[in-house]
């Protein structure tokens, strides 16, 4: 008879001091989190005095008031760029999930013509880039200059995100796809009925990584966009927090009737923030899913 073997060390109970370290560890990332994103949405709720009073930073606001986020809003900027940084988040993400989608499951396509060839194109960009000026001259000439498309046509497809898609469609089991093929089914049919359904979990993240670079870029408006009034909000928090001043349209002038800068600041930050904290949560099962799926085979 032999001996049980001994167990793996991750599935040993931890120690007391073990679990100790582990909750403080938790504890001071969590601090290391929340603390910043407490400290932005207090100040934006506190009033001129108490940020004076309290080096520019506050906490915990003693009389709070909404005065910065209706400042803000009531000058109409701020609310435009919002619509534009969303339309162009939608759009966008749907254009690069589509675009991704049918390169990735052509390239996984072992029968495809050139398929090596384009995709080591595409890891080549991830190496190299063609640069600023470069990348100018091409919208430029394609006439998209001070359009949305410019902010959307550059940056359609990640070479990142296509191939972690491609290497996912790749693990995907040959023989449904021949089975389809056998029913009659072609390459379309196979895509929207058999590899999408079965890819949900990964097409969440891609699409969760497109859906912030889209909502977080404001190089590409700075480099492409001259008329101001087609920022987006990356744009204008950026306007907002590294000029120090209101952009043009928002507020006549500054006055002492008017919220503290610091708090105007910090509302739109919130506002930036805002609406990416309320999708993660939605797509957060599904991205824990799809992060560990490259770690399994069957």
């Amino acid at each position: 008879m032999t001996a049980p073997t001994a167990r793996p060390a991750w599935l040993e109970r931890p120690s007391l001091a073990g679990r100790i370290v582990k909750a403080l560890a938790v504890a001071i990332i969590l601090t290391l989190v929340v603390y910043p994103f407490l400290a932005v949405l207090s100040t934006s709720l506190a009033t001129q005095g108490e940020i004076s009073r309290k080096g520019g930073l506050v906490i915990w606001p003693d009389d709070p008031t909404l005065e910065a986020y209706r400042t803000i809003f009531s000058g109409g900027v701020v609310t435009k760029a919002l619509v534009v940084s969303i339309g162009v988040t939608v759009l966008g993400t749907l254009a690069s999930m589509v675009a991704t989608i049918m390169m990735a499951y052509g390239l996984s396509r072992k029968d495809m013509i050139g398929g090596r060839p384009i995709l080591l194109v595409a890891l080549f960009t991830m190496l190299f880039s063609a640069g600023i000026i470069p990348n100018f001259l091409v919208v430029k000439q394609l006439g998209l200059l001070n359009s949305y498309a410019s902010l959307v046509v550059p940056v359609l497809v990640s070479a990142f995100n296509l191939v972690v898609l491609r290497n996912f469609f790749v693990n995907i089991p040959q023989e449904l796809i021949d089975s389809a093929r056998i029913d009659g089914a072609g390459d379309l049919a196979i895509l929207v009925r058999l590899v999408l359904p079965l890819s949900k979990a990964v097409l969440a993240v891609i699409a969760l990584f497109y859906a912030v670079e889209y909502w977080n870029a404001f190089f590409h408006a700075l480099l492409y966009l001259s008329d101001t009034s087609k920022w987006p909000l990356a744009l204008i928090l950026r306007a907002y927090v590294l000029q120090g001043q209101p952009t043009t349209g928002s507020m006549n002038a500054m006055s002492d009737s008017l919220p503290p800068q610091e708090g105007i600041q910090m509302a739109v930050v919130i506002v930036a923030v805002v609406p990416i904290l309320l999708v993660y949560p939605f797509l957060q099962r599904y991205f824990t899913k799809g992060v560990l799926t490259g770690a399994i085979k069957g």
